[in-house]
Protein backbone atom coordinates (compact mmCIF):
# COMPACT_ATOMS: atom_id res chain seq x y z
CA UNK A 1 0.00 0.00 0.00
CA UNK A 2 1.23 3.47 -0.83
CA UNK A 3 2.82 5.13 2.25
CA UNK A 4 0.84 8.35 1.82
CA UNK A 5 -2.41 6.40 1.56
CA UNK A 6 -1.52 4.35 4.63
CA UNK A 7 -0.77 7.53 6.59
CA UNK A 8 -4.15 8.97 5.63
CA UNK A 9 -5.95 5.77 6.69
CA UNK A 10 -4.17 5.76 10.08
CA UNK A 11 -5.03 9.42 10.67
CA UNK A 12 -8.67 8.81 9.74
CA UNK A 13 -8.95 5.84 12.12
CA UNK A 14 -7.39 7.89 14.92
CA UNK A 15 -9.85 10.72 14.36
CA UNK A 16 -12.80 8.31 14.53
CA UNK A 17 -11.50 6.81 17.79
CA UNK A 18 -10.98 10.24 19.39
CA UNK A 19 -14.45 11.40 18.31
CA UNK A 20 -15.98 8.25 19.80
CA UNK A 21 -14.19 8.82 23.13
CA UNK A 22 -15.31 12.46 23.31
CA UNK A 23 -18.92 11.50 22.52
CA UNK A 24 -18.90 8.73 25.14
CA UNK A 25 -17.50 11.12 27.76
CA UNK A 26 -20.19 13.72 26.95
CA UNK A 27 -23.03 11.21 27.22
CA UNK A 28 -21.63 9.83 30.46
CA UNK A 29 -21.37 13.22 32.16
CA UNK A 30 -24.40 15.06 30.78
CA UNK A 31 -26.57 14.11 33.78
CA UNK A 32 -24.03 14.84 36.48
CA UNK A 33 -25.39 16.24 39.72
CA UNK A 34 -24.86 19.87 40.57
CA UNK A 35 -21.27 20.77 41.40
CA UNK A 36 -20.08 22.78 44.35
CA UNK A 37 -19.98 26.00 42.31
CA UNK A 38 -23.77 26.17 42.49
CA UNK A 39 -25.63 23.70 40.32
CA UNK A 40 -22.82 23.24 37.82
CA UNK A 41 -23.77 26.37 35.88
CA UNK A 42 -20.71 28.58 36.18
CA UNK A 43 -20.69 31.81 38.13
CA UNK A 44 -23.68 31.79 40.55
CA UNK A 45 -23.71 35.57 40.67
CA UNK A 46 -24.88 35.60 37.05
CA UNK A 47 -28.21 34.21 38.30
CA UNK A 48 -28.84 37.11 40.68
CA UNK A 49 -31.20 39.88 39.70
CA UNK A 50 -28.80 42.66 38.64
CA UNK A 51 -30.96 45.31 40.30
CA UNK A 52 -30.05 43.77 43.67
CA UNK A 53 -26.38 44.65 43.27
CA UNK A 54 -25.28 48.12 44.33
CA UNK A 55 -22.70 50.17 42.48
CA UNK A 56 -20.05 51.53 44.84
CA UNK A 57 -19.11 54.63 42.82
CA UNK A 58 -20.53 56.69 45.71
CA UNK A 59 -19.18 56.45 49.25
CA UNK A 60 -22.61 56.22 50.87
CA UNK A 61 -24.89 53.23 50.51
CA UNK A 62 -27.79 53.81 48.17
CA UNK A 63 -30.38 51.03 48.36
CA UNK A 64 -31.82 50.58 44.91
CA UNK A 65 -35.26 49.06 44.18
CA UNK A 66 -35.16 45.29 44.18
CA UNK A 67 -36.47 43.55 41.09
CA UNK A 68 -38.72 40.53 40.79
CA UNK A 69 -36.58 37.48 41.54
CA UNK A 70 -39.00 34.70 40.61
CA UNK A 71 -38.76 32.73 37.40
CA UNK A 72 -40.65 34.67 34.71
CA UNK A 73 -42.07 31.48 33.20
CA UNK A 74 -45.03 31.66 35.60
CA UNK A 75 -47.91 33.80 34.31
CA UNK A 76 -49.59 35.11 36.33
CA UNK A 77 -47.13 34.97 39.24
CA UNK A 78 -48.96 32.92 41.92
CA UNK A 79 -46.60 34.09 44.65
CA UNK A 80 -47.18 37.78 43.97
CA UNK A 81 -50.93 37.21 43.88
CA UNK A 82 -50.87 35.31 47.15
CA UNK A 83 -48.72 37.91 48.88
CA UNK A 84 -50.97 40.77 47.78
CA UNK A 85 -54.30 39.22 48.81
CA UNK A 86 -54.17 40.65 52.31
CA UNK A 87 -52.91 44.23 52.22
CA UNK A 88 -52.65 44.35 56.00
CA UNK A 89 -50.53 41.20 56.29
CA UNK A 90 -47.99 41.51 59.09
CA UNK A 91 -44.29 41.04 58.28
CA UNK A 92 -42.76 37.73 59.20
CA UNK A 93 -42.40 37.70 62.99
CA UNK A 94 -38.76 37.45 63.91
CA UNK A 95 -38.29 35.58 67.19
CA UNK A 96 -34.94 35.39 68.93
CA UNK A 97 -33.78 31.77 68.83
CA UNK A 98 -30.70 29.67 69.32
CA UNK A 99 -28.49 28.89 66.28
CA UNK A 100 -30.45 25.73 65.55
CA UNK A 101 -33.20 28.11 64.34
CA UNK A 102 -36.88 27.97 65.25
CA UNK A 103 -38.97 26.55 62.38
CA UNK A 104 -41.35 28.93 60.61
CA UNK A 105 -44.91 28.26 61.77
CA UNK A 106 -46.38 26.83 58.59
CA UNK A 107 -48.35 23.72 57.87
CA UNK A 108 -46.05 20.94 56.72
CA UNK A 109 -47.05 19.39 53.45
CA UNK A 110 -46.06 15.89 52.41
CA UNK A 111 -43.73 16.36 49.45
CA UNK A 112 -44.60 14.16 46.46
CA UNK A 113 -42.45 13.33 43.46
CA UNK A 114 -42.02 16.66 41.70
CA UNK A 115 -41.66 17.47 38.06
CA UNK A 116 -38.70 19.79 38.31
CA UNK A 117 -39.65 21.62 35.15
CA UNK A 118 -42.65 23.04 37.06
CA UNK A 119 -40.51 24.54 39.84
CA UNK A 120 -39.10 28.09 39.90
CA UNK A 121 -35.59 28.21 38.50
CA UNK A 122 -34.54 30.66 41.23
CA UNK A 123 -36.02 32.34 44.33
CA UNK A 124 -34.33 35.34 45.93
CA UNK A 125 -34.96 36.92 49.31
CA UNK A 126 -32.95 39.76 50.83
CA UNK A 127 -31.81 40.93 54.23
CA UNK A 128 -31.29 44.70 54.55
CA UNK A 129 -29.45 46.23 57.49
CA UNK A 130 -31.33 48.55 59.84
CA UNK A 131 -28.13 50.39 60.77
CA UNK A 132 -26.86 53.04 58.35
CA UNK A 133 -23.39 51.50 58.29
CA UNK A 134 -24.77 48.17 57.09
CA UNK A 135 -23.50 44.72 58.07
CA UNK A 136 -19.83 44.43 59.04
CA UNK A 137 -17.80 41.69 57.37
CA UNK A 138 -16.45 40.16 60.58
CA UNK A 139 -19.90 39.81 62.16
CA UNK A 140 -21.32 38.47 58.90
CA UNK A 141 -18.66 35.78 58.69
CA UNK A 142 -19.22 34.76 62.32
CA UNK A 143 -23.00 34.47 61.95
CA UNK A 144 -22.74 32.69 58.59
CA UNK A 145 -20.47 30.10 60.19
CA UNK A 146 -22.96 29.53 63.00
CA UNK A 147 -25.70 28.56 60.53
CA UNK A 148 -23.47 26.31 58.43
CA UNK A 149 -22.40 28.59 55.57
CA UNK A 150 -18.96 28.14 54.07
CA UNK A 151 -16.90 30.63 52.09
CA UNK A 152 -16.80 29.20 48.57
CA UNK A 153 -14.51 29.42 45.57
CA UNK A 154 -16.80 32.07 44.02
CA UNK A 155 -16.14 34.33 47.05
CA UNK A 156 -19.70 34.05 48.32
CA UNK A 157 -21.08 32.05 51.22
CA UNK A 158 -22.70 28.70 50.42
CA UNK A 159 -24.84 26.25 52.39
CA UNK A 160 -23.80 22.70 51.46
CA UNK A 161 -25.57 19.39 51.92
CA UNK A 162 -23.97 16.22 53.29
CA UNK A 163 -22.59 15.44 49.81
CA UNK A 164 -20.91 18.84 49.54
CA UNK A 165 -23.43 20.10 46.99
CA UNK A 166 -24.74 23.67 47.25
CA UNK A 167 -28.31 24.01 48.55
CA UNK A 168 -28.40 27.81 48.54
CA UNK A 169 -26.04 30.77 48.77
CA UNK A 170 -25.62 34.34 50.01
CA UNK A 171 -24.07 37.25 48.12
CA UNK A 172 -23.42 40.86 49.05
CA UNK A 173 -25.62 43.65 47.68
CA UNK A 174 -22.45 45.59 46.91
CA UNK A 175 -21.13 45.12 43.37
CA UNK A 176 -19.83 42.63 42.31
CA UNK A 177 -21.66 40.65 45.02
CA UNK A 178 -18.62 38.93 46.54
CA UNK A 179 -17.13 39.00 50.03
CA UNK A 180 -13.41 39.64 50.65
CA UNK A 181 -11.18 36.83 51.84
CA UNK A 182 -9.22 39.12 54.18
CA UNK A 183 -9.61 42.44 55.98
CA UNK A 184 -13.25 41.75 56.81
CA UNK A 185 -13.20 44.45 59.45
CA UNK A 186 -13.16 47.17 56.81
CA UNK A 187 -15.90 45.56 54.71
CA UNK A 188 -19.50 46.69 55.14
CA UNK A 189 -22.56 45.79 53.10
CA UNK A 190 -26.03 47.38 53.25
CA UNK A 191 -27.66 44.03 52.62
CA UNK A 192 -27.38 40.40 51.63
CA UNK A 193 -29.06 38.56 48.75
CA UNK A 194 -29.99 34.93 49.44
CA UNK A 195 -30.81 32.71 46.47
CA UNK A 196 -31.96 29.14 45.98
CA UNK A 197 -32.66 27.08 42.84
CA UNK A 198 -35.51 24.65 43.67
CA UNK A 199 -35.45 22.92 40.28
CA UNK A 200 -31.93 21.68 41.01
CA UNK A 201 -32.63 20.22 44.45
CA UNK A 202 -33.58 16.69 45.53
CA UNK A 203 -35.87 17.98 48.29
CA UNK A 204 -36.85 21.53 47.29
CA UNK A 205 -39.58 22.00 49.92
CA UNK A 206 -37.45 20.91 52.87
CA UNK A 207 -34.49 22.93 51.64
CA UNK A 208 -36.68 26.00 51.12
CA UNK A 209 -37.93 25.73 54.72
CA UNK A 210 -34.32 25.61 55.92
CA UNK A 211 -33.53 28.55 53.61
CA UNK A 212 -36.24 30.72 55.21
CA UNK A 213 -35.39 29.66 58.76
CA UNK A 214 -31.73 30.51 58.21
CA UNK A 215 -32.51 34.00 56.89
CA UNK A 216 -34.95 34.57 59.76
CA UNK A 217 -32.29 33.66 62.33
CA UNK A 218 -29.72 35.90 60.67
CA UNK A 219 -32.23 38.77 60.58
CA UNK A 220 -32.63 38.52 64.35
CA UNK A 221 -28.91 38.21 65.03
CA UNK A 222 -27.75 40.93 62.62
CA UNK A 223 -30.69 43.33 63.06
CA UNK A 224 -31.94 43.22 59.51
CA UNK A 225 -35.23 43.43 57.63
CA UNK A 226 -36.30 40.47 55.48
CA UNK A 227 -37.60 41.35 52.02
CA UNK A 228 -39.32 39.10 49.50
CA UNK A 229 -38.90 38.85 45.71
CA UNK A 230 -41.03 42.00 45.27
CA UNK A 231 -38.95 44.14 47.69
CA UNK A 232 -41.76 43.98 50.26
CA UNK A 233 -41.55 42.79 53.86
CA UNK A 234 -41.41 39.01 53.79
CA UNK A 235 -44.67 37.66 55.25
CA UNK A 236 -45.86 34.24 56.31
CA UNK A 237 -48.45 34.42 53.51
CA UNK A 238 -45.72 34.77 50.89
CA UNK A 239 -43.69 31.96 52.42
CA UNK A 240 -46.72 29.65 52.50
CA UNK A 241 -47.53 30.49 48.88
CA UNK A 242 -44.01 29.45 47.87
CA UNK A 243 -44.31 26.26 49.95
CA UNK A 244 -47.57 25.35 48.25
CA UNK A 245 -45.95 25.80 44.85
CA UNK A 246 -42.92 23.69 45.79
CA UNK A 247 -45.20 20.99 47.21
CA UNK A 248 -47.02 20.74 43.89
Amino acid sequence: MDKDLLRIVIIAIGAVVIFGMVLWSFLKNRNKRRAINFVDKGNPLENIDKSLILNTDNDDFDIVPLGNAVDNDFEPDPITIASEVDVDSEPLVQVQTEPEIKPVETTKVQQPQLKKKNLPSIIQFSLVAVADEGFNGIELAEKFTQVGFEYGSMKIFERLDDKRRVDYAAASMVEPGTFPETDLGSFNSPGIVFFIQPSELDTPLETFDDFVQTINWLANELDGVMLDHNRQNLTNETIQAFRNQLAG
